[in-house]
């Protein structure tokens, strides 16, 4: 978390929600001239409204932003925009945030999904470009100190009704990057899959309406009218918490909220 030096910052899904939210927090902290960040996302009125609100506050920083479709996106978009965003740019330290992701159908139980269209553009969405963004980023800053992080979940790990299509992909996301950190022993790159509890957005909004469970509708429900959901503000900042704390092995599921950081 040694911000000061030159950094190189890319968030996907940086329009709204949790990825905003942590590109305006982390940017604040990013000090050294010549640092960037690269914002990603489907909305670009929206992802110039996050530019326009980190300048404000750091105009020293160049801010990129991208509108793109991860259901389509291939190897070779992810390596023009890090080329563009780099420029001749020199970095000490590069950090890309996996943030981007649907939540899918969760009117449909395990047994109805079977649309071979329908997952090929779901896991495009949610796994294949984060794959490849990722070898992009590994490739451009091989030689740059990193942090990886994979925006998880509770349901990369524990299987929760109506979630088929999410719990699939968040797994799966899960499990690439443990095996990425298993592989990437060398002491430049950390890997971190930190699940950011059960947060206040748009996507928890339509898992409570569409869910087939009502177990389900009601326990969203209840957290939101109870107010005991989180906000994308504190889950950020107990991810700063825990990357300054670093007391996780690269590859770890770390969650809001674990009690020792």
């Amino acid at each position: 978390m040694n911000l000061s030096q030159r950094t190189y910052l890319i968030i996907t899904g940086a329009s709204r929600g949790i990825g905003r939210e942590f590109a305006q927090q982390l940017s604040g902290r990013i000090q050294s001239q010549g640092s960037v960040v690269t914002l990603l996302g489907r909305n670009l009125p929206l992802l110039q409204e996050a530019k326009e609100h980190i300048l404000a506050k750091s105009p020293l920083l160049t801010v990129h932003t991208y509108s793109l479709e991860l259901a389509t996106a291939k190897a070779g978009d992810f390596a023009k925009i890090l080329e563009d965003s780099t420029g001749n740019g020199s970095f000490e330290r590069a950090i890309v945030i996996h943030n981007a992701g649907t939540i899918g159908d969760t009117s449909k139980r395990a047994r109805e999904i079977g649309d071979t269209d329908i997952l090929q553009n779901y896991f495009h969405t949610n796994v294949f470009s984060c794959m490849s963004l990722n070898s992009q980023f590994m490739q451009v800053f091989r030689n740059v100190q990193k942090l990886i992080v994979n925006l998880s979940t509770l349901a990369a790990i524990a299987p929760i009704s109506s979630m088929g299509y999410y719990c699939s992909v968040k797994a799966a996301r899960e499990m690439f990057f443990r095996v990425l950190a298993l592989e990437e022993t060398a002491p430049d790159t950390l890997v971190l899959n930190y699940a950011p509890g059960m947060i206040d957005t748009q996507m928890t909004v339509q898992v409570q309406q569409e869910a087939h469970d009502p177990a389900i509708v009601a326990l969203f429900r209840d957290q939101r009218e109870s107010k005991t959901m989180l906000t994308a503000a504190q889950t950020t900042k107990r991810f700063i918490e825990v990357l300054e704390a670093q007391k996780f092995k690269s590859g770890d599921h770390v969650d809001y909220r674990d009690a020792d950081l």
